[in-house]
């Protein structure tokens, strides 16, 4: 329902901001867009055409624009730096987190980068260099160095003073940090202890124990997880010797998140969720190529099965008529297995201690499925060419199908992921091979020997 309301609501947006541009008012223009929020106008700016995204972006507040920046996908962002002024970039991520400046640098012009790094005091140098030695896809790539730390030795007078003189505290902050003198990590003391107890009291005896530290080095996929089953706002992130580096909070998991369900949407058709939508034709069509390549390849490997029973479809018309009902039935079967299994995969609730009973369920299921459909199709091929034999042989083809269809669709996400190839990526088009080729040689092949004495 949530994604229903931001799809609507962006929907929205973007009429009015069409409406507005249609009408050459550039005043009209600039206030309706500098009235949203800096992920608003990013999924604007994704929406829009290029020429059309160019000038909403030249009326984008400055205050703004790091923001969005941080919110497009990556090459809707290079896009946009390579048509803004330099001291218009360094104004523009002067003041982002540190974590969400460690996200785009790399994007920026390395002028820009000089100069970004020149502004920054000697710690924030050093924080930035610490984020940027993680990988992006890790919890050292995703946390904020500028975290708030306090003792355990002291009072919560003493820290409610102390937070008074730090100033600008950080975005989203449910709870404080304890470290020893070491920066070795120790708990946490929530806000509304510090805000609810007698001020005399010492942290230790408020503290909480039982969260640990998430490892610099855990796979953003679990980070998010961890939040979760733990129902977090925010989390310490520390290195193998528990010393604390920096924290998450929520909002960079809902981004990852997001993400992770744009790329499994987007990676099973051979698209990336980091691409324009709105790039040059060719430039859509090239990054197309390898997968209908692909595509084309194992068609044609099921075209050539098929080329080997060509006798039988001249003889029996009818084989011709159903046999691509025998392919799609294998095909959909095998398509929510390997949906189901992608997805265990991904969240953690498949793996190698359960994956022999998820076979067999899912093998039981395709047999239970195919005996079911395979009853109704051969009925309805009787009652069309009023041909047993005929109604036999596609009851036992959709039996075979959607059986090797549950099959290829538990064991494929497992020996691609062994290869370390993304089962959403290749997952598909190899199940489609195996139920196509499956299918033929079933369906086809027992025509052959049953229907003409093959």
């Amino acid at each position: 329902m949530a994604d229903y309301i931001i799809e609507e609501k962006t929907a929205r947006h973007l009429e009015r901001l069409s409406e507005a541009l249609d009408s050459g008012v550039q005043s009209r223009v600039r206030t309706l867009i500098n009235s949203l929020s800096g992920a608003e106008i990013a999924d604007l700016l994704e929406s829009l055409p290029l020429a059309k995204r160019q000038a909403v972006w030249e009326l984008v507040d400055p205050t703004l624009e790091g923001a969005v920046l941080v919110e497009v996908n990556d090459e809707v962002r290079v896009g946009l730096i390579r048509g803004s002024l330099p001291q218009e970039l360094v104004a523009a991520v002067g003041d982002l987190d540190l974590d969400d400046l460690a996200d785009i640098l790399n994007d920026l012009p390395d002028a820009v980068i000089s100069e970004v790094l020149q502004s920054m005091d000697r710690q924030n140098r050093e924080r930035l260099s610490h984020v940027l030695s993680y990988p992006e896809d890790c919890a050292g790539g995703l946390m904020d160095p500028n975290v708030v730390t306090i003792r355990s030795d002291v009072t919560l007078d003493v820290v409610l003073r102390y937070l008074r003189l730090y100033g600008n505290l950080p975005k989203i902050l449910d709870r404080l940090f304890v470290v020893d003198r070491s920066g070795h990590f120790m708990g946490s003391l929530t806000l509304t202890h510090l805000l609810t107890e007698d001020p005399t009291r010492i942290v230790t005896e408020l503290m909480e124990t039982d969260q640990s530290g998430i490892r610099a080095d855990m796979p953003e996929r679990q980070v998010a997880m961890e939040f979760e089953h733990h129902d977090l706002v925010s989390a310490p992130v520390v290195d193998e010797f528990n010393v604390l580096l920096g924290r998450i909070t929520i909002d960079d998991v809902v981004d990852v998140i997001r993400e992770e369900a744009e790329h499994s949407v987007l990676t099973m058709a051979g698209l990336d969720e980091e691409d324009d939508m709105f790039a040059p034709i060719v430039q859509s069509a090239r990054r197309r190529w390898v997968w209908l390549g692909v595509n084309l390849i194992t068609a044609l490997l099921a075209a050539v099965v098929l080329y080997a029973f060509e006798p039988t479809l001249d003889q029996i018309v009818a084989t011709a008529v159903l046999f691509p009902v025998v392919m799609s039935m294998g095909g959909i079967a095998g398509t929510q297995t390997l949906t189901l299994m992608i997805r265990g995969m991904a969240t953690g609730q498949v793996s190698a201690a359960n994956s022999a009973a998820m076979l067999r369920k899912e093998l039981a299921v395709g047999a239970l499925n195919g005996l079911v459909f395979s009853v109704l199709v051969a009925l309805i091929a009787y009652y069309w060419y009023g041909d047993l034999a005929l109604g036999l042989v596609m009851a036992v083809a959709i039996l075979v199908n959607l059986f090797a269809g549950a099959l290829a669709g538990a064991l494929i996400p497992v020996y691609l992921k062994r290869m370390s190839i993304d089962p959403a990526l290749a997952g598909g088009v190899v199940l489609t091979t195996v139920t196509d080729v499956v299918g033929i040689l079933a369906f086809i092949g027992l025509a052959t020997y049953i229907l003409i004495g093959g």
